[in-house]
């Protein structure tokens, strides 16, 4: 597959720089989906906005951390993709109680570094298996904690590579749902805490065990495929419908947590979308409840 993006309008120090027909198996957690025209990972803020102001606006644009909560079809994405974890990675605590992160940075490594600073309640960024830019996008929450409940400010870069600093009150934010300007994309974001939080890193501990226990850790899958609805949670509602064990090619639905999806090996991005729809349709059936999915979908199929 060739690219379709007109590399001449790239300086050659970025084109340079740029990879073509990238497949993104490699960058998503589920390790399925086709390639991507072209993927870049920029050095830092000024090299992306550079970037930025030099990919023709037509181009779609696809931002991937750690490649979770997202299910990228098996034609790939016909656009360039910008691969943050690596590359947007500068975290520092820049007062008493404000962290300021980049979106490249994992969720993981907040808890650790608010553990270390004696900050909290940030002890739930350690069960979000992504960066702090999609933790950003989708409001993605753990063990009663949402990310957007310690955002103070968020920086955002648009297609001219303008950086735009925005309060909270300049989105709408809601359950795994985040509204706000048009064509603007996560870079940064500064995070207060409580100082003086004591027995984080042994909390983060029992949590880690608790999650291992009881979800398909270190299993291909994407994190909780789909929203818990009011007042139930959607592992219920899937398992009660008989569905822990069902199969599409590869992609099954946990026997341990069921509202996971894994790829046991061959799956196809394909066998998961399908089997997400299954999954929609049995429990709508069953239970007249129509479950939302908070995993992206993008791409298109084979």
């Amino acid at each position: 597959m060739t690219g379709r993006v007109a590399m001449d309008a790239l300086a050659p120090d970025i084109e340079s720089r740029v990879l073509r027909d990238v497949p993104l198996a490699a960058h998503t957690s589920w390790r399925v989906g086709g390639p991507a025209d072209l993927y870049f990972v920029p050095r830092d803020l000024r090299d992306l906005g550079a970037f930025l102001r030099q990919l023709p606006p037509q181009v779609p644009l696809l931002w991937i951390g750690l490649g979770s909560n997202l299910l990228v079809r098996d034609g790939g994405f016909r656009g360039a993709v910008i691969g943050t974890h690596g590359a947007l990675g500068n975290i520092a605590r820049i007062d008493e109680s404000t962290v300021h992160a980049e979106a490249g940075v994992a969720c993981a490594r907040i808890a650790r570094h608010c553990a270390q600073w004696n900050l909290g309640p940030a002890e739930f960024f350690a069960g979000i298996p992504g960066t702090l830019g999609g933790a950003l996008a989708m409001n993605a929450g753990a063990w009663g904690g949402e990310t957007w409940r310690q955002v103070i400010e968020v920086d955002a870069i648009d297609r001219r590579g303008t950086v735009h600093t925005r309060s909270p009150a300049e989105y709408r934010i809601g359950y795994r749902s985040v509204q706000g300007p048009e064509g603007e994309w996560f870079v940064a974001a500064r995070l207060r805490f409580t100082p003086g939080h004591q027995g984080a890193a042994e909390a983060i501990r029992q949590m880690l065990e608790q999650r291992k226990r009881t979800q398909p850790i270190g299993e291909r899958s994407c994190g909780s495929v789909f929203t818990n609805p009011p007042g139930d949670h959607a592992a219920r509602l899937i398992d009660a419908a008989g569905l822990k064990g069902t199969c599409i090619g590869d992609a099954c639905v946990s026997e341990k947590h069921a509202n996971f999806i894994v790829n046991r090996g061959a799956a196809r991005a394909a066998d998961i979308e399908a089997l997400i729809q299954r999954v929609r349709d049995t429990v709508a059936a069953k239970f007249g409840v129509a479950l939302t999915p908070e995993v992206r979908v993008v791409g298109e199929p084979a």
